[in-house]
């Protein structure tokens, strides 16, 4: 993520258009910054006596935070149940989500889809429906 210009050249483009009396355009060209930067500033200044930028980034909270322990306790209740199938059902409490953004909800929680060993394929589908016929024509010996 880009940094914020400094406050001191902030200060400097709007002093120039609001003291020197130049356009954002001309002031923007005096400092190198783009006319939008210097217009933006000018209006900041006006608005909150500032030029200062506001804080940059954070952490957004979880969509799904206070579903936590509905999610928690529906997939303790029935762990074979799909990612799609519990998407349709936070949709249905009225939480709008993609299904994105609850895979990493639960995998922050811990929580994977892995498929377990018993049930991993050994081969491709049509190799294993070949083997099978295979497997079933008696030996010619």
């Amino acid at each position: 993520m880009a940094r914020a210009y400094s406050l001191d050249l902030r200060e400097r483009v709007v002093a120039a258009v609001l003291s020197e009396g130049l356009s954002c355009a001309t002031a923007g060209e005096r400092y190198a910054v783009s006319e939008s930067s210097a217009i933006k500033w000018v209006r900041r200044k006006r608005e909150t006596g500032s030029a200062a930028p506001d804080k940059m980034g954070g952490k957004r909270p979880k969509l799904l935070e206070g579903e936590r322990d509905w999610l928690m306790a529906r997939m303790a209740e029935k762990p074979d149940l799909t990612l799609q199938a519990l998407l349709e059902e936070v949709h249905g409490r009225g939480k709008h989500i993609c299904l994105d953004t609850l895979w990493r909800f639960l995998k922050s929680c811990g929580l994977s889809f892995k498929k377990n060993h018993s049930r991993r394929r050994t081969g491709q589908a049509g190799h294993r429906k070949a083997a099978l016929l295979v497997a079933q024509i008696p030996d010619a010996h």
